[in-house]
């Protein structure tokens, strides 16, 4: 059997929950999107249900998803709707829904609802993606407070460079917010994982974390509340090939890396197929037989070539750690100029084993 597979650490995941309730002092939804970033959405919500305040989604499949498995504690959905024939399933689901549109209101006041759902109404304050107008935010909250079809709001907004920790523009969007919604007397939510970790004074008696969930963090320099997350999930692999090349020798597709020495280079069962980023440079670290060593040549499809000159315990068959708890997916994400969501969210192919449950 193919030696690749990502190892997901549930008691890691429920670890960083913890640390987000702890770190924010609020409710927290946990955000599990896009299949839990990749780690897989009904097993993570299946671990962490029995102590999270609820869900966040993107949108309805998602939500029914878990609600298949038997997952009955809240799911917010973070996109709301996209049809307003999706508003019967909300309610006979019990799904929280965001409001970000016009539209979305609009469809909201004419159904014909069995039971009046829990909206949460975004402001856009400056992220410039969804949410409504900030001289439109007062009169929606009024003309949902007056609708029967609506039984709690929830207030929101979404900030764009929190990972930014010397940027001005979260407290620029900060006051953007507590100006529209002066006056308004609603729980709000406005904290993701960079807020939560880096940014306390941010007030938010809901808080969303998502990638923290996952160990990584959000942020390029070392951050203090940061340091305590735990990675979820390590992708690994075993050497399947090695080679002894004299100097000179191209290693890989288009000879992105030529031997300037005798080298010993380890072929390992991990390529783009299974998620792993194609772009990851000469350089990009690994670990293997638990010593740090580095990915030579270009990713292929299925396999990729790493140096083992100076680990002489490491041959065939020997592990390797592509992430994971000793390299970190922020820093193969560093490396290969994306960022640790990505990574994760790209990951197929390679088996999810479970531990922790």
């Amino acid at each position: 059997m193919r030696p690749a597979r990502a190892l997901i650490d549930l008691q890691a995941l429920r670890h960083n929950y913890q640390l987000a309730r702890e770190v924010s002092g609020a409710k927290a939804l946990a955000v599990i999107k896009a299949d839990a970033y990749g780690h897989g959405a009904v097993h993570c919500a299946q671990a962490l249900e029995a102590e999270a305040d609820g869900f966040a989604v993107a949108c309805i499949e998602e939500a029914l998803e878990l609600r298949a498995a038997g997952i009955q504690a809240p799911v917010l959905l973070l996109e709301g709707f996209f049809e307003a024939d999706e508003l019967p399933l909300i309610v006979e689901h019990g799904f929280w829904c965001v409001v970000h549109s016009l539209w979305q209101l609009d469809a909201i006041e004419r159904a014909n609802l069995a039971q009046p759902i829990q909206v949460w109404l975004k402001l856009d304050t400056g992220m410039h993606r969804v949410g409504l107008h900030p001289t439109d935010y007062k009169i929606a909250y009024q003309r949902l407070q007056a609708s029967a079809n609506v039984a709690k709001i929830v207030l929101m907004s979404h900030f764009a460079r929190a990972d930014e920790l010397d940027c001005t523009r979260s407290e620029e969007q900060l006051a953007v917010f507590q100006a529209a919604r002066a006056d308004l007397s609603a729980e709000i939510s406005l904290r993701n994982s960079p807020s939560i970790l880096g940014w306390p004074a941010v007030p938010s008696d809901w808080v969303r974390p998502g990638l923290m969930l996952y160990g990584s963090t959000p942020f390029e320099e070392a951050q203090a509340q940061a340091s305590r997350l735990q990675p979820v999930m390590t992708l690994e692999s075993k050497v399947i090939s090695v080679r002894e090349l004299p100097a000179g020798e191209p290693v890989g597709y288009g000879a992105k890396f030529i031997t300037s020495k005798p080298m010993r280079i380890g072929v390992v069962a991990m390529g783009y197929a299974d998620g792993y980023p194609r772009q990851a440079p000469t350089g990009t670290p690994v670990l293997v037989a638990g010593q740090r060593s580095q990915l030579l040549g270009r990713v292929s499809m299925d396999m990729l070539c790493i140096d083992l000159t100076d680990i002489p315990q490491a041959g065939l068959g020997s592990s390797v750690e592509l992430w994971g708890k000793n390299i970190l997916a922020s820093e193969v994400a560093d490396k290969a100029d994306t960022i640790p969501y990505q990574i994760f969210c790209n990951l197929k192919r390679a088996p999810r084993l479970y531990s922790g449950s």
